[in-house]
């Protein structure tokens, strides 16, 4: 009875597709249960700290005098971010959002910020949110929050992109999908007086180290809303099923194997985190904030945690690769021609965003590839390999051989 016998097939598989369906959902709600277990923390850290200082302001002059002798005498100073910027303790406000609009909704599954600032020529923040919000579905709305953030200190300014913005988005505001925020003034350090490096301008040197702290606090104040958090610009359009595109991609991957699922190839555009390693990301910032632009903060990130320094650039890009990985095409586009940096022109655009997505992106453990045959046309082995392109070669003969030499020992099953 053959065709009993493919239809017990057929049953089979689909029962399997259902249980990995559930196993994701489950997964999902587990990865979310565990953030909410660290935001409570998190909370009640905050809530705890604010206990001390009502203690503390309590006490008498005697006793503060004491407790600073008592704390002068510990004999490991504890690094954090004061630190990197001790001119944050010239006032308590420095890392509390100037404004700040919206209903703080937390618990979803996927944070989105926006960074912007005043630009001279045009704006694109208002299109570029339209695009994200009607390429949203009413229950993905439910599971999202979308930050912007209005890096200038120049509130009348800040007012009024937030004015714009209850006018053409009230309901997202008033729904909680969407939120506004700007740090304080006290939040930046003096920026005059940077050392120029890698030929950059002092204007260019301004502008990337301000763009760093703008990240960064950015980052600080999303981290604890979602699981996954998603690096936007604001000049950019979306493509349709963005979000349940990311969310499954991100889901079906283990939460250890990768730090960064890049969902465009350009800048900072597209690039997803997990929530948790927001901290380290920012601590890392705040070490180098001056010294490097964001991009490059980042490849030195992946370059501390997976190279070795006796192995060759290959290898480490091999190992970088399983930290980064890239899903193809590409889902966000670049659209702005004139540059948050006055005067830059930038024709930036994504190359992998239009091309339809002909293949189910997969990740494959590191490995060194290689093979006898002739490639043809740039089709090559480590290319398919990343997931980036198709193999092809010519003229193959006997003997000719494809070698995966693994860099760890793997499980395979036929």
């Amino acid at each position: 009875m053959p065709g009993v016998g493919i239809y017990s097939f057929l049953t089979s598989v689909q029962k399997l597709i259902a249980y990995q369906r559930e196993f994701h959902a489950l997964k999902e709600r587990l990865r979310v249960a565990e953030h909410r277990t660290l935001q409570r923390s998190s909370e009640l850290n905050n809530i705890l700290e604010q206990f001390r200082r009502a203690i503390a302001e309590t006490n008498s002059n005697e006793t503060q005098k004491l407790l600073k002798e008592l704390a002068n005498r510990k004999p490991l100073q504890v690094p954090n971010i004061y630190h990197h910027l001790p001119h944050l303790l010239n006032n308590e406000g420095s890392l509390h959002p100037a404004v700040q609009v919206g209903l703080g909704r937390t618990g979803v599954t996927m944070v989105m910020g926006i960074p912007t600032v005043k630009r001279k020529v045009k704006s694109y923040l208002s299109e570029t949110l339209r695009s994200l919000i009607d390429k949203l579905s009413p229950e993905e709305k439910l599971d999202c929050v979308i930050i912007v953030f209005v890096g200038e200190t120049d509130l009348e300014y800040v007012h009024s992109v937030v004015a714009g913005l209850e006018k053409e988005f009230s309901t997202e505001l008033s729904s909680g999908l969407l939120e506004v925020i700007s740090p304080p003034a006290s939040y930046y350090p003096d920026l005059n007086n940077l050392k120029e490096t890698f030929g950059d301008s002092k204007e260019r040197v301004r502008w990337r180290t301000k763009q760093n702290l703008d990240y960064s606090f950015l980052m600080m104040y999303a981290v604890s809303k979602g699981v996954y958090y998603v690096q936007l610009e604001d000049d950019i359009v979306a493509k349709p099923n963005y979000f349940a595109t990311m969310k499954n991609f991100a889901l079906q991957l283990s939460s250890e194997d990768w730090m960064i699922l890049e969902f465009s190839q350009l800048g900072f555009i597209g690039k997803m985190f997990q929530a948790p390693d927001l901290n380290l990301i920012v601590e890392f910032i705040f070490m180098f904030y001056k010294e490097k632009p964001i991009d490059w903060l980042l490849d030195h990130i992946l370059w501390v945690k997976v190279c070795n320094p006796e192995k060759d650039a290959k290898h480490c890009e091999r190992q970088k690769s399983s930290l980064r990985v890239r899903f193809r095409p590409s889902l966000f586009q670049h659209v702005g021609l004139h540059s948050s940096l006055a005067g830059k022109i930038q024709k930036l655009t994504d190359k992998d965003f239009l091309k339809p997505l002909l293949h189910k992106m997969h990740v494959n453990p590191p490995a060194e590839v290689s093979t006898s045959m002739k490639v043809y046309q740039g089709h090559t082995l480590e290319k398919t390999y990343l997931g980036e392109d198709f193999f092809w070669a010519i003229t193959p003969t006997a003997g000719d051989y494809i070698l995966f030499k693994f860099d760890r020992p793997v499980s395979i099953e036929r």
